[in-house]
């Protein structure tokens, strides 16, 4: 199994990872098929199936699925761009994607929210359609978005297609069993063994490039949220908050008196600056998804500007392993919360957060490995309940609290010898069947918890 730093940590765009970057994906994988068919389309038409139906509108997967029909993607959108297009949508009624001719699609008839008809195989399904003349379908494809910007077609999630398919890796791991026992033969680190995984695909100078934007974008990302102040867009009123908090803690600093829990706020602030800036639509690295977006960009700033000896040199070690728990935790379970609730979520990411920290702090693999099962076994059971569908209420402040779970699991970890009684992949079986037995209400559907006991009109 081999799953690549760059498609656990993709840039994208918020609200959403699997319902505003996925379906926006799969608009953009539907037009190249459109383009390699024999048939002549005249319109084009989509339906939203399961969480995409119940939450699609707070998580703007309309908006999403309207735009990549239009040709946008995640990784090169531009908001000035896109309210444009939606602005000529909305009056013409017709896309004009690259290499195809314009085409009909009026969102208000030919983009349908169908809360009624589940697609087996996944809660985040969508179907896009293109018609001839007369309106019959010509081409249809069903497709699945299953979490942090990943999309499968019907046949390749039936098949297992999510991984890379190519040429074996040096070291293929399918569970933290086989990474440790790898890392003990090889006298490697995790993030040795995931760095000479990565260059069997690509040079040490793009990995090393890439990493660093990586790390650009989120930086950038939740310094735009430290210094901005407002509402949250879609109804709840909801404030920002980060930008008020961090001016406050920047004028405490150096005091004599400040409490010593006074990092945990730091920690909480850049976590919610990442995921207020995530909530208002804006660009984020998913980590390992965008509702989970906060928590390590979080614990790597606590790292870079609070841990005496921290090094921007040391980064890629902490997002190559931080990435190779994430792996681990997709491949044998989920990092989907309409699959699994927010445990598939905040606690993945507290996972990959804490095993990273461990990493750069001179963990053994034993000890980053315990760090990431410990911070992963205190998210179980956590559901995915969004007020009014929106990535707002309780998911920015799930983050901070995902960050700050981190960073104690790895200081537990790093305080013992490796040996612990649950191990990782244990804990990770355990979030599957935890996820499997979860009420789908509180696995991103906005239908219990705190999304029907939380007035939000």
């Amino acid at each position: 199994m081999f799953l690549s730093v760059f498609e656990m940590f993709k840039v994208g765009i918020g609200p959403s990872s699997s319902h505003t970057m996925g379906p926006m994906v799969a608009a953009a994988r539907f037009l190249d098929r459109l383009r390699a068919s024999p048939f002549t389309a005249h319109g084009l038409r989509a339906s939203l199936h399961g969480s995409l139906a119940f939450t699609g509108k707070g998580h703007a997967t309309d908006r999403a699925v309207i735009l990549g029909l239009a040709g946008f993607t995640p990784e090169e959108y531009d908001a000035e761009a896109a309210d444009a297009e939606l602005a000529r949508i909305s009056v013409q009624n017709t896309v004009r994607p690259d290499g195809l001719s314009p085409l009909v699609f009026d969102p208000r008839g030919d983009l349908v929210f169908d809360y009624d008809r589940p697609i087996p195989g996944h809660a985040n399904a969508m179907i896009l359609m293109a018609t001839d003349a007369q309106g019959d379908v010509i081409l249809q494809e069903t497709y699945f978005s299953v979490g942090g910007g990943f999309v499968l077609t019907e046949d390749e999630l039936a098949q297992g297609k999510d991984t890379d398919g190519g040429a074996p890796v040096p070291y293929p791991f399918k569970s933290a069993a086989e990474m440790l026992a790898m890392c003990a033969s090889e006298g490697k680190s995790i993030a040795q063994l995931k760095r000479a995984n990565e260059l069997s695909r690509r040079s040490a100078s793009d990995l090393d490039g890439g990493v660093r934007k990586l790390w650009q974008v989120m930086r950038d990302c939740m310094d735009r949220g430290l210094s901005t102040e407002g509402q949250l867009p879609g109804g709840l009123n909801v404030r920002r908050r980060a930008a008020a908090i961090h001016e406050r803690l920047q004028s405490e600093r150096g005091l004599n008196l400040a409490a010593p829990h006074q990092i945990n706020d730091w920690i909480a602030t850049y976590a919610m600056a990442v995921n207020e800036e995530n909530a208002a639509g804006g660009q984020v690295v998913t980590a390992p998804t965008n509702g989970a977006a906060g928590t390590v960009p979080a614990v790597i700033r606590y790292w870079l500007d609070h841990v005496p000896g921290a090094s921007h040199d040391r980064l890629p070690d902490f997002l190559l392993t931080a990435a190779a728990i994430g792996g681990l935790v997709k491949h044998n379970a989920s990092i989907s919360g309409a699959e699994c609730g927010c445990q598939a979520e905040v606690g993945s990411a507290a996972a990959m957060a804490a095993a990273g920290l461990a990493a750069v702090m001179g963990g053994t693999p034993e000890q980053v490995e315990n760090a990431a099962e410990i911070a992963l076994e205190h998210h179980l059971g956590m559901t995915c309940d969004p007020v009014r569908g929106l990535v707002q209420v309780p998911c920015i402040e799930r983050n901070a609290l995902g960050a700050i779970k981190a960073i104690s699991a790895a200081s537990l970890a790093l305080r013992g010898d490796g040996q612990h009684l649950v191990p990782l992949d244990a804990c990770i079986e355990t979030m599957r069947q935890t996820g499997a037995d979860m009420s789908e209400k509180y696995k991103e559907t906005a239908l219990g918890g705190l999304a029907v006991n939380v007035p939000n009109c």
